[in-house]
């Protein structure tokens, strides 16, 4: 096989994403199986308080402040240089800065654990549930800080599929685990809460094998770790940048939850869970199928080949968008079909709901490509846009939720992901990163978007004709499923393929890649 830079990454990223959607793709079907029984003997406020308590924790997770972004961003070079000593050192900064951060997450969680009472004084369920999740949760989140730290080393070397292998098989263990002590043994939740601790403890003890085999000089100690601020100032800088960035990816993910739950209940957050558990799999599976990107995207950057850097993108936001399309086209015609066959029609939310998530999902799928190479240039400074984003978001979400409920909600997310994520952030890319004129994304998105347009309307009137309702059963939602993703797949395919560089580009890489592995 040919080892030439382009191809060894590609190869790197095909490796990464076959063994990432192999392992998601099983993961995602248990994940469905164990929803339900979750659903059936844990009942709909449980998995609500889940998704609360989730939020909470991931407030205090802001104090990470993207250390691990800049972290990432600053070995790439020391990789491509295969400079051990700084690789060892900027690691060992990073578990220094950890440390720091996860101590005040245990400050700041006893704290707010405190206010429980008040927060969670709708709820109907015993207060110790949700002193034990939080506890639970909090307890695999530090897990990541005091010890799991080090598998940004992998990502950055492009060998995710080793974090895909150590982290997705001992989850899918964990859900059947649980699944079964759920649904046979008594007192289940406290079973679904223990075994959580100790699945995240085994990934952990796993993962680590796996990292100090393939870099044993991690083992040891770096002298003065406080002062490698100092030798690395990049890091520094980039986190002070990545904090602002942090908090608008909290507000963006953590708090429609949060707010659904103070307008509303622990039970319309988990009717809202369900249709997320469908978009989060699919972002999931579409994550692992471009699984390693960032590492392979810095390489390339760290050599500094413009064209050939401009090339890649066309090719990834092709690719990405031929796969966020017929997804989000999918959701449309088989989400409420899918909810009625797995959990039962009363838990469908209407359409106009379903449209606004699929919205959210487009546009949160999409932005992966301009972020994978804003994060590869490090370009953080617009610190700015993460707090528009963030005012925007809660102004909007908290305003428009208290006039139209759940839709105003999700109406204010996206508000606030067009005005930043879809206008600014690839502006800000092609200016100041690819060095590019702005138009060529503009015309490249709406190119795309109209193919995404005719694709909708040809497979609406196509399902026309087939009779088969899907919500019948299990068998005739798959054979739907089945003719709805096909003609997706074909039509939009063929035409990004006629009309766009960057489709056909993509696939002659494919064909190039198979035949090389072939030899």
């Amino acid at each position: 096989m040919q080892t030439g830079g382009g191809y060894t990454r590609t190869w790197n990223s095909i490796r990464n994403s076959t063994v990432a959607v192999l392992l998601q793709f099983v993961s995602l079907l248990v994940g469905f199986f164990s929803r339900k029984i979750f659903l059936d003997y844990l009942g709909t406020e449980v998995l609500g308080l889940n998704s609360t308590a989730s939020s909470l924790l991931g407030f205090l997770n802001i104090a990470e402040l993207g250390i691990g972004a800049a972290i990432s961003v600053t070995l790439y070079k020391p990789i491509f240089q295969e400079d051990r000593k700084s690789i060892k050192e900027i690691v060992a900064l990073q578990g220094w800065l950890y440390r720091k951060i996860a101590w005040f997450i245990i400050i700041g969680s006893a704290v707010l654990m405190c206010f429980f009472p008040r927060i969670f004084a709708k709820m109907e369920l015993p207060m110790w549930y949700a002193y034990a999740t939080y506890a639970v949760l909090l307890f695999s989140s530090l897990l990541g800080y005091f010890v799991n730290y080090k598998q940004i080393l992998l990502s950055a070397d492009q060998k995710e599929y080793k974090i895909q292998f150590s982290f997705r098989f001992i989850s899918i263990f964990k859900l059947v685990a649980q699944a079964l002590a759920v649904k046979f043994l008594a007192h289940p939740y406290i079973w679904w809460l223990a075994l959580e601790v100790l699945f995240a403890i085994t990934a952990s003890f796993f993962l680590n094998k796996v990292i100090y085999k393939d870099y044993p000089y991690l083992k040891g100690s770096v002298s003065d770790v406080a002062e490698l601020r100092h030798k690395y100032p990049d890091v520094v800088t980039k986190v002070k940048q990545l904090f602002f960035h942090k908090i608008g990816g909290f507000v963006l993910t953590q708090t429609s939850p949060i707010i659904i739950y103070a307008y509303a209940s622990l039970t319309l957050v988990a009717l809202y869970g369900n249709y997320l558990i469908i978009t989060n799999n699919l972002n999931y599976l579409l994550g692992a199928m471009f699984a390693g990107l960032g590492g392979s995207v810095g390489n390339m950057i760290a050599e500094g080949n413009r064209p050939l850097i401009l090339k890649v993108f066309k090719e990834l936001f092709s690719s990405r968008f031929l796969a966020v399309m017929v997804s989000s086209i999918c959701i449309w015609f088989l989400a409420d079909p899918f909810i009625s066959v797995w959990l039962g029609a009363e838990y469908l939310l209407d359409r106009t709901t379903l449209l606004l998530i699929i919205i959210l999902f487009f546009l949160g799928a999409m932005r992966s490509v301009v972020d994978t190479f804003i994060n590869s240039y490090g370009l953080f400074q617009d610190i700015w846009s993460p707090i528009a984003e963030a005012v925007l978001n809660l102004g909007f979400s908290i305003g428009l939720g208290y006039f139209y409920g759940l839709h105003g909600i999700l109406l204010g997310v996206m508000i606030s992901q067009l005005l930043i994520i879809f206008t600014w952030k690839p502006y800000f890319l092609f200016t100041k990163g690819l060095k590019e004129p702005v138009w060529v994304y503009v015309l490249l998105y709406a190119k795309h978007l109209l193919a995404g347009a005719i694709t909708f309307f040809i497979v609406r009137a196509i399902i026309g004709f087939i009779p088969i309702d899907p919500a019948a059963g299990i068998w005739q939602f798959l054979l739907y499923a089945s003719i709805v993703f096909v003609c997706c797949a074909l039509i939009l395919g063929g035409l990004l393929y006629a009309t766009e560089f960057g489709m056909r580009s993509f696939v002659k890489r494919m064909l190039t890649i198979t035949s090389l592995i072939k030899e």
